[in-house]
């Protein structure tokens, strides 16, 4: 917007989001200027819904009423609007009516009902309202305006309803609760699932710039749609051509003879936002962009790109790429290939995204020579709109997916994936390719924000998701065979036959090394045993009452594998509900009943041919089918996968934190004071950070800034004896050379020597600012803390004090919200948690305290945007509680959090 902005305008509030029908449109708040689209709006407006917000037939809105509605000052009035191509088409407001209650109002346009945007206004001016220190919501609604009583009645608020002189009064607490929680994300599910399903599932797509020339993109991606035989309507677009491929074509987009539900771009990068502008103009659903030459490129690209996401979402659409390598669906009702890869995977039930163009291919490639069956294949290129988060929304739903796989070379909101990966994985494996997130150079074409915290924390996100992390793409596929195609291991109890001592030996210890159990064997029935011999062998370790699975490995001394091994491999498997992995010579992949050699695709084609041929072959359901490794190695560490997936699967996920104790109010009272007085923000005062922690229900011990021996004893009387002194100064925390601490003082004397003898060692070093504190209980020290990260939103993290914690990078993190289980589990996860459990002997500690302190830590980070970094250092973790006796808390101004409280796309 161009236009000078008032005072105070919210920017945070801001926001694009997806509709019920999977449309997108925009929020942002209401602007003077918005006074002409009100009142085309309103002219717009059926008489009942005018009479239904106004209580009256008002056909026009003075020009005195439409300037109070669109001048507001963002704080205690609140206006939103929703758009879709620059229309108004929804309208939310609120107006506070007192200190902590506001009377909301909606008015939706009468094209665009039915389609959750007053749920959407709810949500936002919900979350807007708590940041302003309003708590209450309350409305005033005719009885027969049914649809507007269910969008409050169908937001999970525990609403209170009275009768009075013919209208309905509605009242309700507006901080979120676990159900109102569970119903924003399940409409938010439910929106981006639709919106990536019209993309995946087109009745008709066109391919713009399809020429004629052999080596064009276009070209190829029309032919590999043709070739596969895509069920719907297929409309090349070529101003300089009348035919393509035998299909007549269009000069422009607007002369497309039906609608299009996929437009499929590949014309030089320039023309892109044009052609996009025209394909909604068509009133195209979605476009998938294989241009390149955007972000990857340069800043001109990246300024390109952002045109065409605006043009997109300004008019409703979703966006694939730009950049992308393609859309693959191999449901036999669709038969797309919509990629650059004319090699097309059996049809199967393998869910695959990949950023990488390059990789992409491999992905395809791989799946084919190892007949591992693919439902869904998505390339997300730049990800510019539609990223891996939208179409894990999808795949939750999808019958014809049964597990995913990812590779994701960055990652743009780590806090929704965790939430949307954790739905997932309850019912299907997520398994994910990525190193690491780091803050060294971002991947071309991809804008992610750098991230404070240590690398590991991703790998502790994935952990908290469920989601199995892998190396590379062949670890995925690894993993990806087994979990499709047998039973998950019930735990860790593991039977190994093989027909070589050396073979049972490599097996054993990789077993031990990633945890495994083997308690049948590891059984050798010697390379002269018959097959019977072998036969006889499995079934004992199938039919042993305490395995869980079965590791398989055979090698023949001489020659070729014998086919009655393979057989007696694979009935073995197929009578039992314990899953088995096995390792026979030269053989790879997915064994069906057909061999997949190491060297290439089975060999009679199932890995090939055309889109018929792979239909054909697509069972309606994943068998039991023999997942066959090159090495033991593979197959041990897939089973290992497999085995920690289906025991988090298996695990109580434990329950929401309850906010018991905390009071919001109190906390935004401090921040916003201290913002008040520093824009900028600062460190909190001892006595602010009490009050901020007390607010949230946590007691910090106080301690009291002492510059002479005279204070300091003076400080000890009033706060009783024993007592400690310590320095602030970060040169002596947690060094043993400078003696920086002197603790169970317990009369004047002491406290005044204690004093003296530090003040004189640390006065030369500038480190002689001192506090005084009652004496804790003895325990062990813990540090507590939370940074609200640039990447992955609020973080929490803990470890003990000290050199070891350091040199060790001994800290686990979570990233909220989190569960009563996430609270003990953070803790399992430090290399020295065994010293909180009583080590050698020694007391163990109230880990429960610690818990309820993680847990309020987790719900603040989560509710104060302005919490910018938090550490409780030290804790004094004991047999009968947890002691906070120092906090360290930095309070910035709010930014934009990747994943909002309030539904919207990234």
């Amino acid at each position: 917007m161009s236009e000078d902005l008032p005072a105070g305008y919210p920017h945070l509030a801001e926001a694009d989001v997806v509709l019920r029908d999977g449309s997108v449109a925009r929020l942002r708040p209401i602007l003077p200027s918005d006074a002409e689209g009100i009142h085309r709006f309103h002219s717009g407006q059926s008489e009942e819904s005018i009479y239904l917000r106004f209580f009256a037939p008002i056909r026009r809105l003075s020009d005195k009423d439409v300037a109070r509605f669109t001048q507001v000052d963002y704080v205690d009035r609140m206006a939103l609007v929703a758009l879709v191509r620059d229309d108004i088409i929804g309208i939310g407001r609120y107006d506070r009516v007192d200190e902590s209650s506001a009377e909301v109002a909606f008015n939706i346009s009468d094209s665009y009902q039915g389609k959750g945007i007053g749920s959407v206004l709810l949500e936002h001016l919900a979350a807007l309202a708590q940041e302003r220190g309003i708590t209450r919501f309350e409305a005033e609604v005719l009885p027969q305006n049914r649809k507007m009583l269910g969008v409050f009645s169908e937001a999970g608020y525990e609403v209170s309803r009275r009768y009075e002189d013919g209208v309905v009064m509605l009242h309700f607490d507006i901080a979120p609760t676990a159900q109102s929680l569970s119903v924003r994300f399940a409409r938010e599910h439910r929106a981006e699932a639709a919106s990536v399903r019209a993309l995946l599932h087109p009745r008709s797509v066109a391919v713009i710039g399809a020429s004629r020339r052999e080596r064009a993109i276009g070209h190829q991606v029309l032919a590999h749609v043709l070739d596969t035989g895509f069920t719907g309507a297929v409309y090349p677009v070529n101003p300089e051509a009348d035919e393509v491929l035998g299909l007549p074509a269009v000069a422009t987009v607007s002369d497309l003879p039906g609608e299009v539900d996929l437009a499929v771009v590949a014309v030089p990068a320039e023309s892109v936002p044009a052609v996009v502008r025209e394909c909604a103009a068509k009133g195209v659903h979605g476009a998938l962009v294989i241009s390149s030459g955007f972000a990857e490129v340069d800043e001109r690209g990246a300024a390109l790109q952002d045109s065409v996401l605006r043009v997109a979402r300004d008019n409703g659409m979703r966006l694939i790429g730009p950049n992308s390598f393609g859309v693959l669906n191999l449901d036999p009702a669709l038969r797309l290939n919509a990629t650059l890869s004319p090699q097309v995977p059996p049809a199967g039930f393998l869910g695959l995204y990949s950023q990488s163009g390059a990789l992409a291919v491999a992905n395809l490639y791989s799946a084919a020579r190892r007949n591992l069956g693919v439902s869904v294949f998505a390339s997300a290129g730049n990800r510019a709109d539609v990223s891996g988060n939208d179409v894990m929304q999808y795949w939750i739903d999808d019958d014809r997916t049964h597990a995913v796989g990812l590779y994701l070379e960055s990652m743009g909101n780590p806090r929704k994936f965790s939430r949307i990966a954790r739905a997932l994985a309850a019912n299907k494996p997520v398994i994910v390719v990525k190193s690491v997130i780091s803050s060294g150079a971002p991947v071309p074409g991809h804008r992610v924000r750098s991230a404070r915290v240590q690398p590991h924390a991703f790998t502790s996100m994935l952990k908290q998701a469920g989601v199995i992390h892998v190396e590379n793409v062949h670890q995925m596929f690894d993993a990806a065979q087994l979990l499709l195609h047998q039973p998950l291991p019930a735990g860790r109890r593991v039977a190994v036959v093989t027909n070589s001592h050396q073979l049972g030996s490599i097996i054993t210890a990789n077993a031990l090394a990633w945890d495994l159990d083997v308690v049948h064997g590891p059984v050798a029935v010697g390379t002269e045993a018959s097959v019977a011999d072998f036969t006889t062998a499995l079934q004992a370790a199938f039919d042993a009452e305490d395995v869980d699975s079965v590791v398989v490995a055979f090698i023949p001394p001489v020659g070729a594998l014998d086919q009655d091994v393979v057989e007696a491999v694979r009935e073995s498997a197929r009578r039992s509900e314990k899953p088995c992995v096995a390792t026979l010579l030269g053989l790879r992949g997915v064994d069906t009943g057909s061999l997949v050699h190491e060297d290439g695709p089975a060999s009679d084609g199932a890995a090939e041919g055309t889109q018929d041929d792979v239909a054909q072959q697509a069972p309606e359901r994943p068998g039991q089918a023999v997942p066959l490794y090159g090495m033991p190695e593979e197959a041990v560490r897939a089973l290992a996968l497999a085995t920690r997936y289906g025991m988090w699967r298996a695990k109580d996920k434990g329950d929401p934190l309850v906010r018991e104790g905390t009071r919001i109010a109190d906390a935004r009272e401090v921040i916003d004071a201290v913002l008040a007085d520093d824009p900028d923000g600062r460190a909190l005062t001892d006595d602010e950070a009490h009050r901020l922690l007390t607010a949230y229900g946590i007691d910090l011990w106080q301690r009291v800034e002492v510059e002479t021996a005279d204070e300091a004893v003076h400080a000890a009387e009033e706060l009783g004896y024993p007592v400690v002194v310590k320095s602030l100064s970060p040169l002596v925390r947690g060094q043993s050379l400078l003696d920086g601490i002197r603790v169970d003082l317990r009369d004047a004397d002491a406290v005044r020597a204690a004093f003296t003898a530090m003040d004189q060692h640390l006065a030369p070093l500038d480190a002689n600012y001192f506090v005084l504190q009652k004496m804790a209980r003895s325990g062990i020290a813990c540090v507590l803390g939370t940074v609200e990260d640039p990447l992955f939103g609020p973080v929490v993290s803990v470890g003990l004090a000290g050199a070891p914690t350091d040199l060790l990078d001994d800290i686990a993190y979570r990233i909220p919200p989190m569960t009563d289980v996430d609270c003990r589990e953070i803790l399992d996860d430090l290399k020295l948690a065994p010293l909180l459990d009583g080590y050698r002997g020694a007391p163990p500690t109230d880990r429960r305290a610690l818990e309820d302190i993680i847990g309020r830590l987790s719900l603040m980070c989560d509710d104060l945007l302005e919490l910018s970094s938090l550490e409780l250092n030290p804790v004094m973790a004991h047999q009968d509680g947890a002691t906070v006796l120092g906090a360290e808390i930095l309070i910035r101004p709010a930014q934009r959090r990747s994943d909002p409280g309030r539904r919207a796309l990234g």
